[in-house]
C-alpha cells in the first residue's frame, strides 16, 4: 500500500497537486503505523517458561526490574535520596564543591537515567562512560563502599525489596571498576 502511495507520488499523468498531496499522507500513515507496530512489539511483555514438576508447563510474566521498583518516579525518589545522601556526607565534599545549581541538576539527570535503562526501562542515557567521568577523583575503595552504603540505605528507605535492591546493586557493582582509581 506504502509502494502505491508513493508510485503516486512520481505518475507524471496525476499531476494532480491534491492526489499528490493525498498520496504523501497515505505513506506517512503506513509509516507511522509501522513505527508504531514495532515499537508496540518491543514493549510488549516478555513470557518467561518454565517446567513444574512432570512434564507441565507453565507461562508467567516475568515484569522487568524498572517495573518491578516502581517506574521513572519510584527511581527518582531513590535517586534524589541517594544524591541528598552523598552531598551532604563530609567525606564526599571534595566531590560536590564548586557544583552549579544546573550541573547538579545534570549529575542527578544521568544517575537517574543509568539506573533506568540498567532497569530495562525506557531511558537513554547520554552522559559520557564511567572510566571518563571518574578519572582523576581520586575514588577509593572506602568511598565506593560508603557510597553503596548510601545507596543501600535510600533503597532501604523506600522499602525496595531484597531481590530487586539485589539485581540494582549487581548492575552498580559492574561499575566499580571503572570509577574506584585507589
Amino acid at each position: 500500500m506504502v509502494m502505491a502511495a508513493l508510485a503516486l507520488l512520481h505518475n507524471p499523468i496525476l499531476r494532480n497537486s491534491e492526489v499528490k498531496i493525498m498520496a504523501k499522507r497515505i505513506a506517512l500513515a503506513f509509516c507511522l503505523l509501522a513505527v508504531v507496530t514495532v515499537v508496540a512489539a518491543a514493549q510488549a511483555p516478555s513470557a518467561t517458561r518454565f517446567s513444574m514438576g512432570g512434564n507441565s508447563n507453565v507461562t508467567q510474566e516475568k515484569k522487568s526490574l524498572y517495573t518491578r521498583l516502581g517506574g521513572y518516579d519510584a527511581i527518582a525518589l531513590v535517586v534524589d535520596d541517594f544524591i541528598t545522601r552523598l552531598a551532604t556526607d563530609k567525606r564526599f565534599e571534595r566531590f560536590f564543591a564548586g557544583f552549579s545549581t544546573d550541573s547538579k541538576k545534570r549529575l542527578r539527570q544521568h544517575i537517574l537515567d543509568q539506573f533506568c535503562v540498567a532497569a530495562g526501562g525506557p531511558c537513554v542515557y547520554m552522559g559520557r562512560d564511567m572510566k571518563t567521568t571518574h578519572t582523576g577523583l581520586g575514588i577509593t575503595e572506602a568511598d565506593w563502599d560508603a557510597a553503596a552504603k548510601h545507596l543501600i540505605e535510600a533503597l532501604d528507605k523506600y522499602k525496595v525489596p531484597q531481590a530487586e535492591k539485589d539485581e540494582l546493586m549487581a548492575f552498580v557493582g559492574t561499575q566499580k571498576k571503572d570509577i574506584v582509581e585507589k
